[in-house]
């Protein structure tokens, strides 16, 4: 059975949104010939321009059916004409299955077809996608997003995360497996995972809570309420939940556990303690918690991660 995948780019668009998961499903049809036809198409055709300057030849839209349509990322604004465009052939188009890679998920949302439904985006853009597409569930913090046939990814390399998972749905998690090794990434990580606090690690949208981020990194292995964050934060514990959740799009809660887990993580990943010490100096208490943590976030336990990297 073969899979046409509508790969659709735009003038200003990110490179590796398209080649990443081209890759990825050129490496699945190698392992399985006949699986995969890759149609690149652009408004009007020719030779586009990417945000770095390179240049990739599409085709011009055309009509489906197509089994997946994959709408790329970047500077979306550089061509309203060809915006206009793509969302007038997206309203129309029979698919399978639709899906974007990073701000892509912007010409889906103003497509309509996200009205309802979870999605994710970059980051970094998820307080103005909020802002503007109030009808949509978006969770940030997700690496790819599943709802009813629309897939969402976060930014640029997630676009390969989400290439593995769509390839997994395809032909199966053995296929999917060769394809990330022969792309020499070590696992899919799973939709679940988190986008690494990069917000959070900037202090927020302002970085009004940077210096607390680097406060909260140096005490995991306290009792990090509420209460006493707002109290080195000198506001009230109400006010400084809201300001903090609307300025890294989490709560203080999820921000602590995030950072204990990616503390931990490293410390897996990179050294060879005991999990119970690695546990108790990230915050956790005992490995037990941080394996449900592992298990919630990551998708597997601290014991696979580690060896994975042996």
């Amino acid at each position: 059975m073969v899979r046409t995948v509508a790969l659709v780019v735009h003038p200003g668009f990110q490179l590796l949104d398209t080649a990443g998961p081209t890759s990825a499903f050129e490496m699945a049809e190698r392992f399985r010939p006949g699986s995969y036809d890759l149609v690149l198409m652009a408004p009007g055709g020719g030779e586009i321009e990417s945000s770095s300057g390179l240049k990739l030849s599409a085709a011009p839209l055309r009509d489906g059916p197509f089994d997946t349509v994959m709408i790329s990322g970047g500077e979306i604004i550089r061509s309203m004409e060809a915006v206009h465009e793509i969302l007038e052939w997206l309203k129309r188009t029979d698919a399978r299955r639709v899906t974007s890679v990073c701000s892509g998920a912007y010409l889906l949302a103003e497509a309509g077809l996200l009205d309802g439904r979870r999605a994710t985006t970059h980051w970094g853009s998820s307080h103005d996608f909020s802002r503007r597409y109030p009808k949509i569930e978006l969770d940030a913090e997700r690496i790819y997003i599943k709802d009813g046939h629309v897939w969402t990814s976060a930014g640029i390399s997630a676009g390969i995360d989400l290439a593995l998972a769509l390839i997994e749905d395809d032909l199966g998690a053995d296929i999917a497996r060769r394809t990330a090794q022969q792309l020499v990434v070590h696992q899919r990580r799973p939709g679940g995972q988190s986008q690494f606090s990069a917000l959070v690690d900037l202090g927020g949208h302002t970085g009004r809570f940077s210096a607390l981020i680097g406060w909260m990194r140096e005490h995991l292995a306290d009792q990090l309420t509420v209460e006493r964050l707002a109290d080195q934060a000198a506001m009230s514990p109400r006010n400084f939940a809201r300001a903090f959740a609307a300025e890294t799009g989490t709560t203080p809660a999820k921000a602590v556990e995030r950072l204990r887990l990616e503390t931990a993580r490293m410390a897996v990943e990179t050294g060879h303690l005991p999990l119970e010490h690695i546990a108790e100096a990230a915050g956790f208490g005992d490995a037990g918690r941080m394996r449900r943590a592992f298990l919630r976030s990551l998708g597997q336990p601290p014991q696979a991660l580690r060896r994975g990297y042996k």
